[in-house]
């Protein structure tokens, strides 16, 4: 004889299985949540893997490789498709770029070496970074890993400081990707006039100190004196000559002449002195 048996849930084993369930779910959001969620853009140039990118200046969707040209449009890292558990594209030739997680990015050892811990900005090599100071406004995120400049060295790039050639080494080192201010920036106070600082920086094609703007100032103004004296004491004693002895006009014109031409040079290499001062 087969005996039935029956069984049946109570309100009290319903809701215990509905708090395991619910439990469960909220488990799922919470991983969903803490993935890498990467995005595609388009590009111009081809970007590897770990290059460190900006956007483009009035295309948010396009990237092109940091500089200091472009870091305060400091954007994120790009990555390749099988990093990201997430990826926010329709078209499979986009350049994918993530700006949070823990990635490898390219490095160099142009600001020293990198340890663990150390901010990390864009250097003067497009698309690579370097242990931040207190110059640089912002940061692509933190070192999570060491580089030398000795060991794991991928290649080496020749950079232009101040005038003087430095060889740097470039490798590889993972990151907590963040874009941020730089905590370390100190802004410095430069007591120098935007509209002189941005046409001292646009002869320069790079930032330029207070002290070489002046300096520049001084060289200009002290070639524009002589010059100007020069010119003004040539043409009064010409007047003055010409005035006492009309017949000696034309070998007096033809030292004006001279004395326009000299001040015009002074005046030139003044102008060449400043643009030298910029440039350096």
């Amino acid at each position: 004889m087969i005996k039935k048996i029956k069984t049946s849930l109570s309100p009290k084993r319903l809701l215990s299985l509905f708090g395991l369930v619910a439990l469960a779910v909220f488990a799922q959001l919470g991983s969903v949540g803490a993935q890498t969620v990467t995005q595609g853009y388009s590009s111009d140039e081809p970007l590897q893997r770990a290059t460190i990118v900006s956007l483009v200046q009035d295309d948010p969707l396009k990237v092109e490789a940091a500089s200091l040209d472009n870091i305060e449009r400091l954007h994120g890292v790009v990555v390749a498709r099988n990093d990201a558990t997430f990826v926010l594209t329709a078209e499979e030739e986009q350049t994918l770029v993530t700006t949070n997680g823990r990635f490898e990015a390219f490095v160099s050892n142009e600001n020293g070496p990198i340890e663990l811990g150390d901010f990390i900005t864009v250097s003067r090599v497009n698309g690579i970074g370097m242990k931040a100071g207190d110059i640089e406004p912002s940061i692509i995120g933190k070192a999570n890993g060491v580089f030398d400049g000795e060991t794991d060295v991928l290649s080496t790039s020749e950079i232009d400081v101040n005038g003087v050639t430095q060889k740097v080494a470039i490798g590889r080192v993972q990151i907590d990707i963040g874009v941020a201010g730089n905590p370390l920036f100190r802004p410095t106070q430069t007591n120098v006039p935007g509209v002189l600082q941005r046409l001292a920086e646009n002869v320069a094609q790079k930032p330029v100190s207070a002290a070489r703007i002046y300096i520049s100032l001084t060289v200009f103004f002290g070639a524009l004196i002589v010059a100007g004296t020069l010119l003004y004491s040539g043409v009064r004693s010409s007047v003055i000559s010409v005035g006492r002895n009309p017949l000696s006009k034309k070998s007096i014109t033809k030292s004006l002449i001279q004395i326009i031409l000299t001040s015009v040079i002074i005046l030139l290499l003044g102008v060449f002195g400043v643009y030298l001062l910029l440039r350096i």
